[in-house]
């Protein structure tokens, strides 16, 4: 069975990181190795919750790793709580890649236009340093202005989708070869922008009401996933896109259920299918 390290912060409630990245994965018929980057009573769109950064612990953890002499067949990181932490990852990343390993970074940084409340432009740094290693890049639109140093201001002023292609295409390099930019909001529409060197392909669904947590990691989780099995990775997106389009139509509206994410569990038949 292939496995996938995935690298990401772990919730007690609340559908998002490693809480969604175990059953999806498992479901497409893969074996998912869990990397906490923190423990999260739950996580933070709560009014409060409590945090641990797992910081300290990963190298031991990851020296156990090691004595098992264990190969994955990718590595998925998400959320870092610390500069510290994103060098220990950068450096597992190149400990346990190999030649056909697939690493797939979801640079986890900011949205909407504003960083997240524990990260500063030092993180930032790291992150952007650490996706330079990646085959495959997932950032939202805010993440890819930061990516590429652009004003994000402008870029939703424009509203211009061949502008969002040309700087996705400015990340492209040996090592990356596609670059996926999620959660654009356009004319009612919120549409998926992948970008590779030679060809361009786009998703989009009617944008519905609601901002719930964790789709983003249900879109990582599903498009590494597929890409592991043998996707093509347009494929994988598109998969990925529906599924949560129908998960968020199943999902109560109610304000107070968005904390808890999306009903993602009714629909894992999509991607058991698909394994």
């Amino acid at each position: 069975m292939k496995k996938i390290a995935v690298v990401n912060d772990l919730s007690g409630f609340g559908k998002c990181s490693l809480s969604v990245a175990l059953p999806i994965i498992s479901a497409m018929g893969l074996e998912c190795s869990a990397l906490p980057t923190a423990i999260l009573s739950n996580q933070t769109g709560f009014d409060s919750f409590y945090c641990k950064s797992f910081t300290e612990f990963l190298p031991d953890y990851i020296n156990e790793w090691k004595k098992m002499n264990v190969h994955f067949d990718a590595i998925l990181t998400g959320y870092m709580a610390d500069a510290k932490q994103v060098e220990i990852i950068s450096h597992f990343i190149d400990d346990f890649r190999t030649y056909d390993t697939l690493v797939f970074v979801d640079p986890v940084m900011a949205d909407d236009g504003v960083l997240y409340d524990t990260y500063d432009n030092a993180l930032c740094e790291k992150v952007k340093a650490l996706t330079k290693k990646a085959n495959i890049i997932t950032p939202n639109l805010t993440e890819l202005c930061i990516l590429c140093g652009a004003d994000y201001n402008e870029i939703i002023k424009e509203n211009n989708l061949q502008k969002i292609e040309e700087l996705a295409h400015s990340l492209l390099n040996e090592t990356t070869r596609t670059v996926i930019v999620t959660g654009i909001k356009q004319n009612g529409k919120i549409k998926n922008l992948t970008v590779e060197k030679d060809r361009i392909h786009r998703t989009n669904h009617t944008l519905l009401n609601g901002s719930y947590s964790g789709t983003g990691d249900i879109f990582s989780s599903i498009v590494c996933g597929g890409v592991t099995n043998g996707m093509d990775v347009f494929d994988a997106v598109t998969l990925a896109t529906n599924f949560i389009y129908c998960s968020i139509k199943s999902t109560p509206t109610q304000l107070d259920y968005e904390p808890y994410g999306v009903n993602f569990q009714n629909h894992l038949e999509m991607l058991i299918n698909e394994k």
